[in-house]
């Protein structure tokens, strides 16, 4: 009678004084050790720069500037991620899309986007389109608030895209066929089959996009918007000051991810509400 794979695994499991150097307890203590030198590390080097290098007389007066910029990044933020979310949609339904000219124009839209870097495409919508107007002056004023929103919104429809074209692949195939032997047209069994199922799918890629858009605004320090970034600069130009506004600026940014990280993930739990895990 043959063994079982039980009994062979009985055989061969080494006896206490065989056993290699990385048992699974000396791993854990490993990496319990790394840990916490870590963040001991951590803990230190933020010690020393809140205790030695922050300026917190300086730090009182350039507050008020630093909450203007955070205002107007959370503005440029949840518009460019709006109309990122509902581009992206039709972006995802068009990478799967029947219609080969449709999911061609998609898909070329995406390999673009994801394959020139952002800091170009910026450059592309904030000085290439008003080099194309002829008639004069260029008639919108505030260009790079304008520009800022339709960079951003372009590169992250294309990731948002991708992640709604992922969310609908991840759904069986038979999901489609029972909405349509139920009569349901190819609209109707995206809208209330396949969409809820791909978007809950597609959330955790979706979040950590909408979180890439939030360090992405950095970069619109170089179309002279007065972001955090661009305060950082003017703080440090007319101080010589670095730490006090990088820790300024460290804690706006937080101040916005970490909420945002969490409403993502609680998102995911409810999406998730009911499905076996």
């Amino acid at each position: 009678m043959a063994e079982t794979y039980t009994e062979r695994r009985e055989v061969e499991r080494p006896t206490e004084g065989e056993e290699g150097f990385l048992t699974d307890r000396r791993v854990k203590l490993i990496g319990m050790a790394a840990a916490g030198l870590f963040t001991a590390g951590v803990v230190f080097f933020l010690f020393l720069i809140l205790t030695q290098f922050v300026d917190y007389d300086l730090l009182v007066t350039i507050i008020p500037q630093f909450v203007d910029a955070l205002l107007l990044v959370l503005e440029i933020i949840l518009i460019s991620g709006v109309l990122s979310l509902v581009f992206g949609v039709l972006v995802g339904l068009g990478r799967v899309s029947k219609t080969g000219f449709t999911q061609s124009i998609a898909t070329l839209y995406v390999e673009f986007f994801r394959g020139t870097p952002l800091l170009f495409q910026l450059f592309v919508v904030y000085i290439g389109i008003p080099a194309l107007w002829t008639g004069g002056q260029f008639p919108i004023s505030n260009w790079s608030y304008a520009a800022a929103i339709i960079g951003l919104t372009l590169n992250h429809t294309a990731y948002i895209g991708e992640a709604v074209k992922g969310g609908i692949n991840s759904v069986p195939e038979g999901q489609t066929e029972a909405a349509r032997s139920l009569g349901m047209s190819y609209i109707d069994s995206m809208r209330f089959v396949i969409l809820p199922q791909a978007w809950r799918n597609a959330l955790a890629a979706i979040g950590n996009d909408l979180v890439i858009l939030v360090k992405d605004t950095s970069l619109l320090t170089v179309l002279a918007i007065p972001e955090l970034i661009s305060v950082f600069r003017s703080v440090n130009s007319a101080t010589f000051d670095a730490w006090t506004p990088i820790v300024v600026v460290s804690v706006a940014y937080l101040v916005i991810t970490v909420p945002l990280g969490k409403l993502v993930r609680t998102m995911e739990e409810r999406s998730m509400w009911g499905t076996e895990r």
